[in-house]
């Protein structure tokens, strides 16, 4: 019996682990020395390697493997089935009743939006292609995983490039960070060659947690009182005050795409805001429009919106709530448009039962809310990219 059932689900939220050597192992022979090997949270440097041979071993245990769907929910991060190896992921998806995954890397969205604030394109460009290959590998195993390509937005013309290289390798979504690139808005007139490639192809743009830089001033945590541990016990995660500031980054990012008109020239372009929580969307909506109501009579850009923000923000934009967030007030307050189930799978931050969580905080929402919320608004996000139900 899978972990859920009684409808489609579809996964808006789930991710691979990766090895010490993912990254370079799929970039350009001119790149690999400098990418070196990749740092695993929590896992000293001298210890990577008997670590990831204890997985592997671990892995290949039968007894340990016998207990895999008892355990899907269970299992975290590499202990978790097909967490690293790709052609265990297929069987993960069946136990967790899923039918899709949008897949995310786990630990390069702050190193990828490093390298293209470095002023080195060349880097830069160069570690999104090494992400993009390991990605397209990793979810070619099975239609249901769906690939995630992260495009630099820091050069308009490599954005270009690489928004077609990576859409002509077979990127199931546009992966790019929350933040503002370094020199220029996202929403400049120059990258819409990038915007009009995904909407041409029928693939969305997506933000997810991690490619928003710094989100807080580091005095925030000198406040005298002892460092709590984060969600994984050790020091270099989210905790309660970092937390309130997830959002922000995207916040300003997909308003500035809004009120700039990218939504507007772009009426088929979808956009989804991932693992960045959704309690906001509601108050955001309306400063929105807000927004629009005070500044509309001084300014030409506002002028040109044939929609009210609030109205891009349901046609085009697709968000996923955290478990322990109030699903049903969000839908109720957003529209039944705009939310998006994710399990967080296979991370420790997903919970062992999202399921049952979110459908707590949904009670009293009709069945057609919960229908959009499990699968139709997935299904909008991703448009043509959705496998066909077999």
């Amino acid at each position: 019996m899978p972990y859920a059932e009684g409808r489609i689900f579809h996964d808006a939220d789930a991710h691979f682990m990766e090895t010490p050597d993912w990254l370079a192992s799929h970039a350009d022979p001119s790149l690999r020395e400098r990418l070196g090997r990749l740092h695993l949270s929590g896992v000293p440097e001298s210890r990577i390697d008997r670590f990831m041979d204890k997985l592997r071993a671990q892995q290949a245990d039968p007894d340990y493997r016998a207990e895999d769907q008892a355990q899907i929910m269970l299992r975290k991060n590499w202990n978790a089935t097909g967490s690293f190896l790709k052609e265990d992921r297929s069987q993960a998806l069946d136990l967790l009743g899923f039918s899709t995954q949008l897949i995310f890397n786990t630990f390069l969205n702050s190193q990828l939006l490093d390298a293209e604030r470095s002023g080195d394109l060349d880097f830069a460009y160069g570690m999104a292609r090494a992400h993009n290959r390991s990605m397209l590998d990793f979810c070619g195993v099975d239609r249901r995983l769906l690939s995630t390509c992260y495009v630099p937005l820091c050069d308009f013309e490599r954005a270009e490039a690489m928004a077609r290289e990576a859409l002509e390798a077979g990127a199931d979504a546009l992966l790019v960070a929350s933040a503002c690139p370094a020199t220029h808005s996202p929403s400049h007139l120059r990258l819409d060659p990038v915007w009009a490639q995904a909407q041409e192809a029928g693939v969305p743009i997506v933000f997810h947690v991690g490619g928003g830089g710094e989100l807080l001033d580091p005095k925030y945590f000198e406040n005298g009182l002892p460092v709590p541990p984060d969600f994984h016990g050790g020091a270099e995660n989210f905790r309660s005050v970092d937390y309130m500031a997830i959002p922000y980054p995207v916040m300003q990012t997909v308003a500035t795409l809004i009120l700039d008109g990218v939504l507007e020239r772009f009426p088929r372009l979808m956009f989804g805001v991932i693992e960045q929580g959704a309690s906001w969307v509601p108050g955001w909506m309306r400063q929105l429009d807000s927004a629009h109501a005070a500044f509309h009579r001084l300014e030409e850009r506002l002028q040109k919106l044939s929609l009210l923000p609030s109205e891009y923000v349901k046609r085009q934009l697709r968000v996923t709530p955290y478990p322990a967030e109030n699903v049903g007030w969000i839908i109720e307050q957003a529209g039944e448009e705009v939310c998006l189930f994710s399990s967080d799978y296979p991370h420790v931050e997903g919970g062992r039962n999202p399921l049952r969580r979110f459908e707590a905080s949904m009670e009293g929402l009709s069945e057609r809310a919960r229908q959009r919320f499990y699968c139709d608004n997935f299904a909008e996000l991703m448009g043509s990219r959705l496998p066909s139900p077999a």
